[in-house]
C-alpha cells in the first residue's frame, strides 16, 4: 500500500514560518530606521507586530540575531534598489552614473527615515561583534562594487590613465556621507543639488576627453529641495 500523502498543512507550516518571519523583519527594519539597531528589541517588535514576545524570539533566538537579520534585509533592499539595476547599463561611465544616480533615489527618500548604514555605523563603530561585522560586510560589499564600476570606467578608456580610481570613489562615498548630514541634520535646501555637483565636478576632473557623457544635466534642473 502506498503511504498516505502529508497533510496540507504540514506543506504549509514551513512557507507560513518564513511569512511570518518576513513580516517581522519588515516590522522591524522600518524601526531600526527611525530609532537605529540598538532601540531594537524582542519586546518592541512585539507591540509593533502584536505578536507575543515568546512569537518573535522563535523566529530569531535573540536581539542580536534580529539586528543582523535586519542588517542583511537592509542590504538586500538596497542591492534590488541600487546596483542590480544599474547593471543594464553599459559598462563604464554610463554605469557608474547609474549606481550614482540610483544610491542619489534611495537617499533622497531616506532622508526622512534615516539610513541603517550611517546610524548602524554611529551605534557600532566602537562596539565589536557579529552586529558590527553584519554592517561592515554589508558596506564593504557595496563600496567594493563602487569601486569595481570605477576600474571599469577606466578600462574602457573613459577616465584618464592617471586617474585615482580609489580617491574617485572615496569621493563619490563622501559625497553621499555629506548629502545625508545636510539634509537630515542641518535641513539644507541645497544639499541635493550640491551632491549631483559633486559628482559632476568628480568626472569632470577625471575623465578622459571622449568619455560619454562627461557633460552632464545642469545641477539646477535636477531636485534641488528637500522636504
Amino acid at each position: 500500500m502506498s503511504p498516505r500523502p502529508a497533510p496540507a498543512k504540514t506543506a504549509r507550516a514551513p512557507q507560513k514560518g518564513q511569512q511570518t518571519k518576513a513580516v517581522i523583519i519588515d516590522a522591524a527594519l522600518n524601526l531600526a530606521a527611525q530609532i537605529g539597531l540598538e532601540g531594537l528589541s524582542i519586546g518592541a517588535i512585539a507591540e509593533v507586530t502584536q505578536m507575543s514576545k515568546s512569537g518573535v524570539f522563535a523566529h530569531f533566538g535573540s536581539r542580536e540575531e534580529l539586528q543582523i537579520s535586519v542588517v542583511r534585509e537592509y542590504h538586500a533592499r538596497f542591492e534590488q534598489e541600487v546596483f542590480y539595476p544599474a547593471l543594464d547599463a553599459p559598462r563604464g561611465l554610463p554605469r557608474l552614473r547609474a549606481l550614482f544616480a540610483n544610491w542619489m533615489k534611495r537617499t533622497s527618500a531616506e532622508i526622512d527615515s534615516g539610513c541603517i548604514y550611517i546610524s548602524g555605523a554611529v551605534e557600532f563603530d566602537d562596539r565589536p561583534g557579529p552586529v558590527r561585522d553584519a554592517l561592515a560586510d554589508s558596506v564593504n560589499t557595496w563600496l567594493a562594487a563602487m569601486y569595481r564600476a570605477v576600474v571599469q570606467a577606466k578600462a574602457e578608456g573613459h577616465l584618464r590613465e592617471d586617474a585615482d580610481e580609489k580617491q574617485i570613489a572615496f569621493e563619490i562615498h563622501a559625497l553621499i556621507l555629506a548629502l545625508h548630514y545636510e539634509a537630515r541634520f542641518l535641513r539644507s535646501p541645497e544639499s541635493l543639488a550640491r551632491a549631483n555637483a559633486g559628482f559632476d565636478n568628480i568626472l569632470a576632473r577625471s575623465a578622459s576627453a571622449d568619455a560619454p557623457g562627461v557633460v552632464a544635466e545642469p545641477a539646477d534642473r535636477r531636485l534641488k529641495t528637500v522636504r
